[in-house]
């Protein structure tokens, strides 16, 4: 037997072996950026249950000013008279 590899096959090996690890690789980003898209959609879904719009909360936060507001002058009403 002879064990003697030529250029060719070992630049073939060589060729095949980096394609392999490069097909491997975009495999491995492809299911990555699947299963980024998914996290995002969930986090889309959860998101509002979970926080809360600033613009939300500065209405929210101007309305509960506003109610504590009139009530204290009812109470100075009351305790002026």
């Amino acid at each position: 037997m002879n064990w003697v590899i030529d250029l060719q096959g070992v630049i073939n090996i060589l060729l095949g072996a980096f394609i392999t690890l490069l097909c491997w690789l975009a495999l491995e980003l492809w299911n990555a950026v699947k299963e980024l898209k998914t996290d995002l959609g969930k986090l889309r879904e959860d998101l509002p249950r979970t926080y809360v719009l600033k613009e939300d909360y500065r209405r929210d936060i101007y309305e509960i000013k506003d109610l504590l507001s009139r009530s204290l002058e009812k109470l100075d009403g009351k305790t002026d008279k």
